[in-house]
């Protein structure tokens, strides 16, 4: 009969030995990002237009325009799995002539970054098809803009927090080796702005971005 003390000891010093997986992803990334059209309400004091400014902004993205569109993360991966990790990415919003003269806005923008920052959890199923393993995400944090506002009342300029933001992410890796991996992905995320003008006046708007990312990885 076998002691069970001898195989309690025995079951901790396996488990103790056993390796526990641990990997760290860093990803850099390129691409195409656009944003539909947001409502934009608010008070701009002096604005020759409309003091409660309350309008449909239509938004341009000009990704590969400086400041080019950009972004990377960091992922611990927890099993071959599951991971988390954090993500910061570099989007911008332009508002068009139509919605400027409409609003009374001589500028209206955000664009050394819609800067959105979240801590993301990750599902992948590795090699699914040979060296290609697709994954998905999604993580929680908060939108960072550089806010550059003006009009009859003023200008605004410089980067604020102004909210929270989601993130979901969908895509595929392609192994090169061991080491490195080149992958493409659909990207969104939705901003909630909350926006101070410096002559006392506010703008709030939903800002949401759809990006077609390509990049490249490195794990250890």
């Amino acid at each position: 009969m076998t002691n069970p003390r001898f195989t309690i000891i025995f079951a901790a010093a396996a488990l103790i030995a056993a390796p526990v997986y641990a990997e760290t992803e860093l990803s850099f990334y390129f691409g195409g990002q656009s944003s539909p059209h947001s409502v934009v309400t608010g008070t701009d004091p002096g604005n020759n237009v409309d003091d409660t400014p309350d309008f449909t902004a239509k938004w341009e993205g000009r990704s590969f325009e400086a400041p080019i569109y950009y972004g990377w993360r960091a992922t611990r991966w927890q099993s071959e799995t599951f991971g988390w990790g954090a993500e910061f990415t570099h989007a911008k919003v332009y508002s068009d002539q139509e919605t400027r003269d409409e609003s009374g806005f001589d500028v209206l923008e955000l664009t050394d970054g819609i800067n959105i920052l979240t801590v993301n959890a990750y599902r992948r199923w590795p090699n699914q098809f040979g060296a290609l393993t697709p994954y998905v995400g999604g993580g929680l944090g908060i939108s960072i803009p550089h806010v550059e506002v003006e009009s009859a009342g003023g200008k605004t300029n410089g980067y604020q927090v102004t909210g929270a933001a989601l993130r979901l992410t969908a895509g595929a890796k392609y192994a090169i080796n061991e080491t490195w991996g080149v992958f493409g992905e659909y990207q969104n995320t939705v901003s909630f702005n909350d926006m101070e003008l410096d002559n006392g006046g506010a703008l709030e708007s939903r800002i949401i971005t759809n990006a077609l990312n390509i990049g490249i990885s490195y794990s250890f």
